[in-house]
This record gives structure tokens, sequence and C-alpha cells, in this order.
């Protein structure tokens, strides 16, 4: 049983009350932000997170072979390969410096993807999105302990979501703790970490996370350190001389309290449930770093509802992005004049 007493049943999603207008409070907390970071004048505005980017980068992204019946679910329902843009990026700093203890971010976007979309206004899209960070969990449980954060966080409070009393029980020092090793390691070079969807996802009528683990040799330069971009600078350097690859692995919910749907701060246990490879992330060498690709990338929309009904996010945290996704995404188009679209793959540069 749940610390609630409530019965968990796996795969299955479990609302806390209040959440929708949570939700909403959040949104409008995040428009304004947006609104003020970017006044008339500011432009482009910017993303409210992951707002730098390291460059957008072709790549493939290829579904192996006689995968298990209960992996062959929406792109993996079949062997083939699909075209995909890739955003690198940083997570929570708008410093411009790369040096600075941050969370790092991959953004996977394919293209050819038939079958009807989650999102009514995006129903006939050929694009599937995966999203992914180099820590395995989330720092925040759910929709209601996230607007608290949204609020402490307009206010230029945020550490006093973790600090919420003077007794020390009153602490959420779990995502305190959470939220300080999430930022502690230092990325020499992008192409050679592991990252984590840290959030559950549907596969078919089961519940997933997923992960990214890379194949191919570090890079054999040391960075410059010294350097404000020295993760761009060396996604340039190693896809000049050579490609990149990653494992796109999968690991099944197999017990509703010890891997929760609604907490995203509860890493599932790889002994419990061990990742499983279902497809190939490669990066070919390219050069990526164009004004035009740069805009390009920069207008890119990125959102794990982007995605089939077989994919759908899961939990509380994906229910509040996708609302807040769609709203940030339309509002930055907006005040930057741009169109607002999914790429088809053609893109040329």
């Amino acid at each position: 049983m749940s610390s609630q007493g409530q019965k968990r049943e796996l795969y299955q999603e479990y609302p806390p009350p209040g959440e929708a207008a949570a939700i909403e409070a959040i949104v409008q907390i995040t428009r304004a932000m947006i609104t003020q970071t970017y006044p008339e004048g500011n432009r482009p505005a910017k993303r409210d997170q992951h707002t730098k980017d390291h460059g957008c980068v072709r790549g493939e992204f290829t579904v192996e072979p006689n995968l298990p019946e209960e992996a062959r679910f929406g792109v993996f329902k079949e062997p083939r390969t699909y075209p995909v843009w890739i955003r690198f990026s940083n997570g929570f700093q708008r410093s411009q410096r790369d040096s600075v203890q941050d969370v790092r971010g991959i953004a996977i976007k394919l293209m050819g993807v038939e079958g009807e979309k989650v999102l009514p206004e995006e129903k006939f899209e050929t694009t599937q999105d995966f999203l992914l960070i180099n820590y395995p969990v989330f720092f925040i449980r759910n929709s209601i302990d996230y607007l608290d954060f949204f609020q402490k966080r307009a206010a230029k409070k945020t550490m006093q979501f973790f600090f919420t009393g003077l007794n020390p029980f009153q602490w959420r020092l779990h995502e305190l703790i959470v939220a300080k090793l999430s930022v502690k390691e230092r990325v020499n070079n992008l192409l050679s970490i592991r990252y984590w969807s840290n959030l559950p996802y549907k596969l078919g009528p089961r519940a997933i996370r997923y992960s990214l683990i890379p194949t191919s040799p570090p890079g054999d330069k040391q960075p410059d350190f010294n350097s404000d971009h020295y993760l761009r600078e060396g996604l340039i350097e190693y896809l000049e001389e050579r490609e990149a690859r990653f494992d796109f692995l999968i690991q099944f919910q197999t017990d509703p309290y010890k891997m929760p749907i609604e907490d995203g701060t509860i890493d599932w246990d790889e002994r419990r449930s061990p990742f499983q490879k279902v497809a190939t992330l490669t990066i070919p060498r390219q050069t990526f770093n164009s004004p035009a690709q740069q805009k390009f990338c920069e207008n890119l929309s990125f959102s794990p509802w982007h995605c089939l009904p077989e994919h759908q996010p899961l939990g509380g945290i994906n229910r509040v992005r996708r609302q807040v996704y769609q709203a940030i995404s339309k509002l930055r188009h907006e005040m930057n004049q741009a169109p607002r679209r999914e790429p088809t793959g053609d893109e040329v540069f």
C-alpha cells in the first residue's frame, strides 16, 4: 500500500486533488516570467527551461529487429530507420558559461512517424519526441509541489522551496539532495555521457522509462573549461572527425510502489527491472554551426507530448509539461514572430 493507504496498480496514474488548478497556475506564472524576462525589444524570447543550446544535429534512429512482443509498440513496432533532429542543451541556468554546474539535456525528434498523435492540434504531424537529461530522476515529486516551486522561483526565493520550516523534518531534504546531485557531475563531452527520461511513459499497455548510453569512443581532446561554450566546441570538434552512437534502452515498470508513476524523484532499480536495448541513435560526421541552422534550432519545439498514443507521457510532472510546454512554445513563437511548425527532415543549411 502507499503511504496514503491507497492501493496502486501497475501502469496506472493517480492525479492528486487540485492538480488541474495547480497546472493552470504554473502556466500563468511561466507566461508572466517569459514576458518579464523578454520585454519589447529584447528578442529573441527564449525557452524557459533548457534555454542554452549547444547545437541541433542530424541523426538516425534505427529500431532493432526481433524485439520481444512486449516492446513492439509505436515507433518500435517494426525495424526501420527514422531521420532525427537532436538538440543538446543546458538545463536550468541562463548563464552562458558551460562551467556552471547544471543538468545537460538531449531532445530527439523522429520524423516520418505515421499515425495520429496525442495532441489534438498536432494530430496529423509526423514527428515523435523523446526528451532526456543526464540524471536518472527528477527533483520534484508531483504537480502540487511543482506549483510551490514555481511560486518560489517567480519570487526569486527558490531555496525556500526546499527549506519549508525551522523543523528539519519539514525540509524537502530528498528533493534537495536530488537537485544537488543532478547538477554535480562535470561533463567533458555531451556525446560521452548517459541520459535518462527520469519520468515514465507508456509503451503500449505498459509503463516504461528510457535511457541513452553512449557506445562510441570518448573524444580525444581535453576540454577548455575556461571557455564559456566548451560543450558546443566539443560537439563541433568531435563530429568533424567521427560519428557518435548511443544505445536507446527501455525499462519496464514491474512494481507499482518501488517504481512509482506519480513520484518522479524515485529511481527505478535496474536490478529489479534491467534496461533492454530497442534502438540505436547514430549521429554522423557533420558541421552544424551555420547561422541559418542556429536559427532553425532556436525555433524548434520539443515536448514529450509530441507523440503517438503508444508513447503517451505518464505521471503528474508530465501532465504539467503538457500544458506548460504548449503554452510557452506558442508564446515565444508569437513574441519572435516565427512560424511554429514541425520539421520534415528535408531542411538544408
